[in-house]
């Protein structure tokens, strides 16, 4: 009885991450998903910088001021008996890295893309990385209330560009001021984008059953009708037929089209990820497949969230749940610390607030105190040892050398630097041959934010220049003597991370060519497992 009431919860769980381009529209998404799982009362809530009224998954003070997402929120949305567990992540380039992490703990991805714009740079480098970990992807083309690109050229840019093979779900009719509507292909519905359309001065209701219908030429016109139902019976020729098997494997996307401002096609996206998205299904480990219907507690920490109450000073550690249950008061072991202890407190979110439970199951994301114990990469079980795949650090792209304004305030900066590089926000590098600090990140706008977040969150103020340093590799070797001969010829180059993990410094593409055909018996590694 109570293995079919934890199946039951389980096969309610959706779990997955909005991906997208920045500006695509994956914030005011976001927004109508609350909206239609009852979570706010109104709408319009992503406005400028300027208004108090912010959505819901910016929650972060810098997020505010930029009006830019830059940390992964995470919100769990009833929705038709079911329980979403939707995290929304960074849109801005410079914030990949935390997408990264964050895809290692979903079962699906939504895409969302500019109808106008087609497919951008952050999109494909997404899909990429999407690839690796074999997750099966919906695709939604946004902002069909403004002007768009040709919707099969859309279709062929995803196909093309992304190596995707699309099937057509909705398809719409026309965009911008003359945006009609849309056309549910496997419903054969046309929904109409008003609350009622009226014809010969009637109301009517804004859904007609049946692209044959004769209402839709009496609307429209019968030389518009049957050019509409020509495309149609293109598209229906010209791509796939959906397959759920082929979804569920990553084999095929289904498409949607719509306009998320105007809250126009987002249920029909919604509806698609109970009837056809996976509910959680396992997780590989290093020495197993742990299957989500698993009878004991098992989870891994895939963020790292510090001062999330500025007050208390906290640190959050967001744990995904891969099988068994959670319940208050129950003892938890900690893998790598090899200790266990009680967890009386555990929350669910929704982005910045909080909310104390009692219970939660696989699929679930549960935030824990973590007072500076654990680690991104972490596993938490009922006593097995277990340590779960795939959360990477991976190399930066841009190094900045740092300094203090206040020499005495070094033990809190390094403090700062060090909880910020748990959450993934920076990464810290300390040459072995020198007290300096480098700081790598993805991009520009990390920097910045790093310098605010530790003057807002740590009263510390740091200015950065830049190093000469190209990219970082991290050092494995499989025999000692040669470790110890490479790190007393190039200790110049040599520094360690926030793990105490050797890495080399390259100064050039050129120099990093070199010194890894120089050294072949030492492993130069672009990633690094937590």
């Amino acid at each position: 009885m109570f293995k079919d009431y934890r199946k039951i919860q389980i096969n309610k769980r959706r779990t997955f991450a909005i991906i997208s381009h920045p500006d695509a529209g994956k914030s005011t998404l976001t927004e109508k998903f609350l909206f239609l799982g009852n979570i706010i009362r109104q709408v319009g809530m992503t406005q400028s910088k300027k208004s108090k009224n912010y959505i819901k998954s910016d929650w972060m003070k810098i997020e505010k001021k930029r009006g830019i997402s830059i940390t992964t929120s995470v919100m769990q949305i009833p929705y038709c008996g079911y329980l979403i567990n939707l995290l929304d992540t960074p849109g801005h380039e410079d914030f990949s890295e935390d997408t990264y992490r964050v895809l290692t703990a979903v079962d699906f991805c939504l895409m969302v893309i500019d109808s106008a714009k087609g497919i951008e740079e952050r999109t494909k480098k997404l899909i990429d990385v999407t690839r690796t970990y074999s997750i099966p992807i919906i695709t939604f083309f946004n902002k069909l209330d403004r002007n768009s690109i040709d919707f099969i050229e859309l279709i062929d840019q995803l196909e093309r560009e992304l190596k995707m093979v699309c099937s057509p779900i909705t398809w719409p009719i026309d965009y911008g001021n003359f945006f009609t509507g849309i056309y549910h292909i496997l419903e054969d519905i046309v929904y109409f984008n008003c609350r009622q359309y009226v014809h010969n001065d009637v109301k009517h209701s804004n859904i007609i059953h049946g692209l044959n219908n004769v209402l839709l030429d009496d609307i429209f016109g019968n030389k518009l009708v049957k050019q509409f139902r020509e495309e149609i019976e293109l598209i229906k020729v010209v791509y796939r037929p959906f397959n759920h098997l082929s979804f569920l494997h990553s084999n095929l996307t289904p498409v949607f089209f719509g306009s998320a401002l105007k809250n126009f096609g987002v249920s029909h996206v919604l509806d698609s990820i109970l009837k056809w998205a996976p509910p959680p299904t396992f997780k590989i480990s290093h020495t197993r497949k742990v299957k989500s219907s698993e009878k004991k507690f098992s989870g891994f920490v895939f963020k790292i969230q510090a001062n999330m109450d500025l007050k208390h000073r906290d640190r959050i550690a967001f744990i995904r749940i891969v099988s068994g249950e959670y319940e208050k008061g129950m003892k938890l072991y900690h893998v790598r610390t090899k200790k266990f202890f009680i967890k009386s407190e555990a929350f669910s979110f929704l982005a910045g607030t909080r909310f104390l439970i009692s219970q939660a199951y696989p699929g679930d994301i549960i935030g824990i105190h973590s007072h500076n114990k654990i680690k991104i990469g972490d596993t938490f079980t009922e006593g097995e040892n277990l340590k779960f795949l795939g959360i990477s650090k991976f190399s930066p792209d841009i190094f900045k050398l740092i300094y203090l304004d206040n020499s005495l305030k070094k033990k809190q900066l390094l403090k700062g630097l060090i909880q910020l590089s748990e959450e993934g926000a920076i990464q810290v590098f300390r040459p072995i041959t020198n007290n300096s600090l480098i700081l790598g990140a993805i991009g520009d706008l990390q920097f910045d934010i790093v310098v605010e977040r530790l003057k807002i969150e740590y009263n510390i103020c740091i200015i950065y220049k830049k190093i000469n340093v190209f990219s970082v590799r991290w050092i494995e070797a499989q025999r000692h003597d040669k470790i110890i001969d490479f790190k007393e010829r190039n200790k110049v180059n040599l520094a360690v991370d926030i793990d105490d993990n050797l890495v080399y410094l390259s100064t050039t593409s050129i120099n990093l060519s070199l010194i890894q055909a120089r050294y072949p018996h030492i492993i130069f590694r672009d990633t690094c497992e937590y």
